[in-house]
């Protein structure tokens, strides 16, 4: 049986298509990213604007139409921090609802956590040892702390690169005391984590989602990293480093003209960037690595572990 599983992001909204052989391990057919912004100017007034909600509407339509041509036919939808903060949150997948049939599940920070976590594991092993697992989002970021068996400790923080860049409408080139602010503010909001992570000290940072997506591709573009197939690969903290500097220091032309960059992360790299780069220093992370596969990927290994299909 084809299976559609749709994450409605705060930036994307998210497409997989997933076959499941009757014994045999799921088998991903089909995905796709839709730029949506649904958090563009309504984030921190915690609505969904008029147009951000039309651009959501569109992509749903597309991603169903692409299903369903791809034989799809069970369909399940999450919505993320964007939906679940916005005072017209329910009503949007209402109306997604009485027009396609599609029933979205709102789903609550920890949950998100733990389908990012089921996802990184199905991308990579993730050993005994204790991975700090973090996925950047527009509207929140989830950090994970665990092992290949188990989650010692999971936290979403309302952090996310789109969140960070309406409230404190960071100029084209980032300023050395917008640096500072912005240091500190999160480091004031992320001290549940530091606490956690004394207690499960991590060995290595692996990062999910469009920002850590982003540099795995800048990467793989100038030969930092060989281009793989698998759905991990290990960033060179050096080379992080340099792109850490540059992100920091750069205009958003100069940005732009960045092979692998996508477009729709030339401004927010900015502040995913300062966000990972702290936690590094903070905690002394010794390695870095990326993951392709994430929360749609986390309840598709959710549904083969549950026999579902």
């Amino acid at each position: 049986m084809n299976v559609a599983i749709i994450d409605m992001g705060t930036n994307t909204f998210n497409l997989l298509v997933v076959r499941f052989n009757h014994g045999g391990r799921p088998e991903i057919i089909y995905e796709e990213k839709l730029p949506v912004r649904l958090g563009e100017g309504g984030l921190n007034r915690k609505i969904i604007t008029p147009e951000a909600w039309q651009r959501g509407l569109n992509a749903i339509n597309a991603h169903l139409v692409k299903a369903k041509s791809m034989g799809a036919e069970k369909f399940f939808a999450f919505a993320t921090s964007a939906t679940r903060d916005a005072s017209n949150g329910t009503n949007f997948v209402e109306d997604i609802r009485s027009r396609f049939g599609l029933n979205v599940e709102i789903i609550d920070g920890n949950r998100e956590a733990t389908l990012v976590y089921k996802g990184v594991r199905e991308a990579l092993n993730l050993g005994s040892g204790c991975s700090l697992i973090l996925d950047i989002g527009g509207g929140s970021n989830e950090v994970i702390l665990g092992n290949a068996r188990e989650p010692f400790w999971l936290h979403s923080f309302n952090l996310g690169v789109s969140r960070l860049t309406q409230q404190f409408q960071l100029s084209d080139s980032l300023t050395h005391k917008e640096l500072v602010v912005l240091e500190e503010h999160i480091n004031g909001e992320i001290q549940l984590l530091y606490d956690a992570a004394y207690r499960y000290p991590p060995e290595r940072m692996v990062g999910s989602s469009g920002s850590f997506d982003s540099i795995r591709s800048i990467m793989e573009h100038y030969g930092n990293i060989l281009p793989g197939r698998e759905p991990w690969a290990e960033i060179p903290l050096e080379r992080y480093f340099e792109l850490h500097n540059f992100f920091i220091t750069s205009t958003h032309e100069q940005r732009m003209a960045l092979k692998g960059l996508d477009p729709m992360r030339v401004d927010l790299i900015v502040p995913a960037s300062v966000f990972i780069n702290l936690i590094i220093q903070k905690l002394g992370i010794k390695r870095l690595f990326q993951s392709s596969y994430a929360l749609k990927e986390g309840f598709m290994s959710e549904l083969h572990s549950n026999h579902a299909f």
